[in-house]
């Protein structure tokens, strides 16, 4: 009979402390599950590549740092911009924040960037249409000089000005060569290159580019797009908006806008 007490008390002593249990179980486990960084992955980029990561989602917007494949970064969001996913990232090493277009992250985040935290480019109205000045690339930024930033504000420029500075590949320097960024080297830095451009047809150009140190590389295009080079080595490219950049072996790298190639 004592047995059979002690088993009912034990019983009792259960039931009333499983709703105690139950009532503490939601505050404990929003304590395990607070919200990780969401962290993606640089892939998809060609062998020795590197990533750009832009103060804006904009193939023109100026380059804060560069990340291998492999990297790890901290997704903040993905957003369409112009019809091109973008992302926002944060990086450690090397220390950045900045903009990278999404098909070279893996997995990508399922939020988006708050409208006020995305700078979108300021060339974004029609070309030739009419308001403000398009916001032009910044050659000296895009090229690794950190010197003189861009003015926050700046003052109309004239139709003349504008026209100069309407196309990133269309940067001429003060004696009125033609110049497109280019590294000939692995590790090196972009660095403006000598071109001249051959059209053969409405589509068809070749585009000369010659070293700082000496020599040259002849780009083919054909449609509109890089189609080979003089070299014997691997040929490849990829394009943001009207940006073709061209990889040709495992070091050199080229950027030519649409409009070097197939003029105005």
């Amino acid at each position: 009979m004592m047995r059979r007490t002690i088993t009912l008390r034990q019983s009792l002593h259960a039931l009333i402390a499983a709703p105690l249990l139950m009532a503490a179980w939601p505050a404990v486990v929003p304590a395990h599950a607070e919200e990780a960084p969401f962290i993606s992955v640089v892939t998809g980029l060609a062998p020795d590549d590197l990533l750009n990561v832009r103060a804006k989602p904009s193939p023109i917007g100026k380059t804060e740092a560069r990340l291998a494949a492999g990297a790890s970064v901290r997704n903040l969001g993905c957003n369409d911009i112009d019809g091109h996913p973008w992302c926002k990232i944060e990086s450690d090493n090397p220390k950045a924040t900045g903009w990278t277009p999404a098909r070279y992250l893996v997995p990508l985040n399922p939020a988006t960037v708050p409208d006020q935290a995305v700078d979108t480019p300021a060339a974004a109205p029609a070309e030739g249409g009419t308001g403000a000045t398009p916001d032009a690339p910044d050659l000296t930024a895009r090229l690794g000089s950190t010197t003189q930033p861009a003015s926050p504000e700046t003052k109309p420029k004239s139709a003349a000005e504008i026209a100069m500075q309407d196309a990133y590949g269309l940067a001429l320097a003060a004696n009125g060569t033609l110049q497109i960024p280019c590294a000939r080297y692995v590790g090196q830095p972009m660095a403006p290159c000598a071109a001249n451009v051959t059209r053969k047809d409405t589509d068809k150009a070749d585009v000369t580019v010659t070293w700082p140190d000496g020599g040259r590389r002849v780009i083919s295009f054909d449609a509109g797009l890089p189609a080979s080079s003089d070299a014997g080595s691997d040929f490849r490219f990829t394009r943001e908006g009207k940006l073709n950049m061209i990889r040709i072996g495992v070091s050199e790298r080229f950027e030519i806008m649409d409009t070097v190639v197939l003029g105005d």
